[in-house]
């Protein structure tokens, strides 16, 4: 189905209608995690039905969720350790992120994004990745009583961890569909993950980074699932970036090719 039917078919239609068109309009779910496949792409659906009937626009959409995200993390960085921080911080982010989805979405459902929206969900991204784990950074040297500061080295290699997984994710994409567009390429069908692979893919999960915040009135507990998953997340980058090598280097053999 394409972008132009749905926003057509959803046209004049009302919430429910809205939400059916949109689970037939997912993009592919090949190399997305377990959280984001399976929660946080159904909460954006129902949040991209929600802004339609009320007319927002997508890029309206990203401010929303970046004013949620970005709330969770001055929260995480300025207010005490309680018993409720978790719970708000954890709600604000996971809400967030669900209309990080949800823009997308609706820009599909009124006929497809644009290069502004792109441009602009992935720069709020991007800057959003970096300020939590500095965040946390903050929260840490604060607030909590560490039995060693070197512990402090853990939010610093997350956060480089997360930002060169997320460049190197954007840039091979986007060089594929450079190449592709040289050569006359069609886009590639949708392929569905298998369950094992996204299952494997929980440490990246940012979904299950954004529950994990609900730990912080145990900062202790939370640190320690914290540091799993900065480990699990620093060796996938090690394990994927071989194969976006790979990937890259075939990008060249087939330029060579149809040169």
């Amino acid at each position: 189905m394409t972008a132009s039917t749905v926003a057509d078919q959803a046209e004049g239609q009302g919430f429910a209608a809205a939400l059916e068109r949109l689970r037939g309009a997912q993009k592919s779910s090949k190399g997305a995690p377990a959280y984001s496949l399976y929660v946080n792409r159904p909460l954006g659906r129902i949040f991209a039905a929600a802004a339609y009937q009320i007319g927002l626009t997508p890029n309206q959409v990203t401010f929303i969720s970046a004013g949620f995200t970005f709330a969770g993390i001055a929260v995480l960085a300025l207010a005490p350790i309680a018993w409720w921080l978790g719970i708000v911080v954890g709600v604000l982010l996971v809400v967030g992120y669900a209309l990080d989805s949800a823009d997308g979405q609706l820009a599909r459902l009124r006929g497809g994004g644009s290069s502004t929206g792109e441009w602009l969900d992935h720069m709020i991204d991007s800057a959003k990745i970096v300020c939590l784990h500095l965040a946390v950074l903050i929260m840490l040297a604060r607030r909590v009583e560490l039995p060693s500061s070197l512990l402090l080295l853990v939010p610093m290699i997350f956060a480089v961890v997360s930002t060169v997984h997320f460049f190197g994710m954007i840039l091979v994409e986007q060089l594929a569909r450079e190449n592709r567009a040289k050569l006359g390429l069609p886009t590639p069908p949708k392929e569905g993950a298998s369950r094992l692979k996204t299952l494997a893919k929980i440490p990246t999960d940012y979904g299950v980074l954004c529950l994990a915040f609900l730990l912080l009135g145990a900062p202790m507990i939370f640190l320690g699932v914290y540091s799993l998953l900065a480990l699990g997340s620093a060796g996938y980058l090690v394990l994927i970036l071989r194969k976006w090598y790979g990937d890259v280097a075939a990008l060249d053999a087939s330029a060579k090719a149809g040169a």
